[in-house]
């Protein structure tokens, strides 16, 4: 479990990166693949304390979409 969540820390802390230069259609594309990658692994996980690390990463994810795009993220994205 914990090699999946250094390497999803490692890509947002990517995304976080890419916003601080400015470059926000790099950082947004980064965050929709990051998204992808969630969505999956919430998809297989098996263990409690996995879908909680994985919820706080999408909140996170969208906390950084409005940061981006400068707007409030729509129900269920």
């Amino acid at each position: 479990m914990n090699s999946k969540f250094e390497t999803l820390k490692a890509n947002v802390q990517e995304i976080i990166d890419l916003i601080a230069t400015k470059n926000d259609r790099e950082a947004n594309n980064k965050l929709l693949e990051v998204s992808e990658t969630l969505d999956e692994m919430i998809d297989f996980a098996e263990e409690d304390e996995e879908v909680r690390e994985i919820t706080r990463y999408q909140v996170l994810l969208n906390q950084l979409h409005v940061k981006i795009n400068g707007e409030e993220p729509v129900d269920g994205e």
